[in-house]
C-alpha cells in the first residue's frame, strides 16, 4: 500500500496565493497557545499555560490569610487530585468545583458548605484574572509576538478588513494593533462608557475595511453596568466578563456578547471566498467547533486552515511525540469535511488524508533559505563513509513543518511582506 505523504512545498504555495490575493476574505482564530509566544533571545510576556496556570491558582489559594481556610482548601485540592488522577489541570478542577456547588444543598463535603464553595470558585476565578492582566508586565511592546503580526496586518494590501477571532482574556493583540496605530473595531461603541453594539457585530457592512478583534470568550475590561444592565468596557474593579474553563463554557456562550461573537464568526466562515486560520487553538471547545463545521457545511467556497500545534514529550521522557494521528479528536472532524486541514508538525491531514510531511525534491541552494521559513529538514545519518572518514547524509524529504508555532507562522507572514518588497523595488530597476 503507497504511503500517503504531503510536500509542504506545494502546499504552502497555496497558503501564499491566498494570502496575497487581495480579494479574499482572511481571518484567523487563535486559541491560548498564541498568548504563550515567545520571540527567539527576547524576553515576550506571556501567559501561563494551562498546567502551569493550575500550579499558579493551587499555590495562591493555599496562601489564603485565614488559617482556619487552609486546611480545608488542601483538603478540597487533595481531594480533586485523587478522584481526577491525570484529567486534573484548571478546567477539570473548576468544573467539579461547580458541579458541587450546585448539588450540595445544605449539606457539607470536604469541609465546605454551599457558601464556602461559592467563596472558593470566585477565589479561584479572581486569581485567573490576574493571571490574564500581563500587560502590566509588558515593558517593550517589540518583543511580543502579537505586535510583530500586527505589523503584518499594518502591510498587507487588502480589500476587505482582517478578522481576529480570540479565545483570549488578555490585552497582548490590542497592544500590538495599537502600537502600529492600526484601527481596529472590537463590538463597542462610545467613549464615555463604551457599550457592546450587537447590531454592529452582525452586520458586515459596517467599517468593512477596518481590522475586527472579537473575544468570543470576553475579555478583561468587560464588565455588566448593573443600573443599565448594559455589557461595558472600563478599567473599574468590576468582576470581568470571561467564560471561564469549566463544563459550563457551552451554556455560557449562549448567552450576550457571546452569541453574537459566535454568530459573527459563523457567518464570516458562510461568506464567498473565505479562509479562516487558526492557531494555538486545539480544538477543545465543542460549540466554536460546531459553529466550525456548521458553517463549512453550508458554504461551498469557505475554507479552514488549522496550524495545530500537536508536539509533546511524555512524563519522564526527553523524546517529542505527536497526537495528531487516527486516534486524534481532529482526524474525525478533518476526514468528515474535506474544507478543514489540519497541520501538525509532522504530519498533516489535508483533502481527508492523514499523511506525514514529506518534501518530493530536494531543494536547491537557492530555494533553501525560501523552505526554511516553514520546514525544517531531517538531517538523516546514513553509514560512515570510509574513504573520506565522515559521516554521509542520507536526504530523506521528511522533516517538521514549523507554523504551528505562532511565532513562526507570524515570521513567516512577515517574510512573504519581505518579498514583496524587494519583487516591487526589482520590478521598478528593471531587473529580471
Amino acid at each position: 500500500m503507497t504511503e500517503i505523504t504531503h510536500d509542504p512545498s506545494e502546499y504552502i504555495k497555496g497558503i501564499y496565493s491566498i494570502l496575497i490575493n487581495s480579494k479574499k476574505r482572511i481571518g484567523f482564530l487563535f486559541g491560548a497557545g498564541t498568548s504563550q509566544a515567545k520571540k527567539d533571545g527576547i524576553k515576550s510576556v506571556t501567559v501561563p499555560a494551562i498546567y502551569e496556570l493550575t500550579k499558579i491558582v493551587e499555590e495562591e489559594i493555599l496562601k489564603e490569610k485565614d488559617k482556619e481556610d487552609k486546611p480545608i482548601y488542601k483538603e478540597v485540592i487533595d481531594s480533586l487530585k485523587e478522584d481526577l488522577k491525570d484529567k486534573y489541570n484548571i478546567e477539570t478542577m473548576l468544573s467539579i468545583l461547580e458541579q458541587k456547588h450546585l448539588i450540595i444543598g445544605n449539606n457539607n463535603l470536604n469541609g465546605l458548605n454551599k457558601s464556602g464553595f461559592e467563596n472558593l470558585i470566585l477565589l479561584v476565578k479572581a486569581i485567573i484574572r490576574k493571571r490574564m492582566s500581563v500587560h502590566n508586565e509588558i515593558v517593550d511592546c517589540d518583543a511580543q509576538v502579537q505586535t510583530d503580526f500586527s505589523r503584518w496586518i499594518g502591510k498587507a494590501d487588502r480589500t476587505f478588513g482582517i478578522e481576529i477571532f480570540t479565545t483570549n482574556y488578555d490585552y497582548l493583540f490590542e497592544i500590538g494593533l495599537e502600537n502600529h496605530d492600526i484601527a481596529y473595531y472590537d463590538g463597542f461603541s462610545g467613549s464615555f462608557k463604551p457599550f457592546f453594539n450587537s447590531e454592529s457585530v452582525e452586520d458586515f457592512k459596517y467599517l468593512p475595511f477596518q481590522t475586527k478583534l472579537w473575544k468570543i470568550h470576553g475579555s478583561i475590561g468587560w464588565h455588566i453596568d448593573k443600573k443599565t444592565d448594559k455589557i461595558i468596557r472600563d478599567s473599574s474593579n468590576n468582576e470581568d466578563i470571561f467564560i471561564f474553563p469549566s463544563i459550563f463554557k457551552y451554556k455560557e456562550s449562549q448567552k450576550q456578547p457571546y452569541i453574537s461573537l459566535l454568530d459573527r464568526l459563523t457567518n464570516f466562515l458562510k461568506q464567498d471566498d473565505t479562509v479562516l486560520f487558526t492557531c494555538g487553538y486545539a480544538f477543545n471547545d465543542d460549540h466554536i467547533n460546531e459553529r466550525i463545521l456548521s458553517a463549512l457545511r453550508v458554504d461551498k467556497n469557505s475554507h479552514v486552515i488549522a496550524l495545530y500545534w500537536d508536539e509533546y514529550k511524555n512524563d519522564g521522557s526527553t523524546e517529542l511525540s505527536y497526537s495528531l494521528n487516527k486516534e486524534s479528536h481532529l482526524y474525525k472532524l478533518a476526514t468528515s469535511n474535506s474544507k478543514l486541514s489540519v497541520l501538525g508538525f509532522r504530519s498533516a491531514i489535508i483533502g481527508r488524508q492523514l499523511g506525514k510531511w514529506k518534501l518530493r525534491k530536494e531543494p536547491d541552494i537557492d530555494e533553501t533559505p525560501n523552505v526554511n521559513w516553514y520546514f525544517d529538514e531531517d538531517h538523516h545519518t546514513d553509514k560512515t563513509d570510509e574513504l573520506n572518514k565522515e559521516l554521509a547524509v542520507k536526504w530523506t524529504g521528511e522533516g517538521k513543518f514549523i507554523l504551528p508555532n505562532f511565532t513562526k507562522f507570524v515570521e513567516f507572514l512577515n517574510s512573504m511582506i519581505v518579498e514583496s518588497f524587494l519583487s516591487i523595488a526589482i520590478k521598478k530597476d528593471g531587473i529580471k
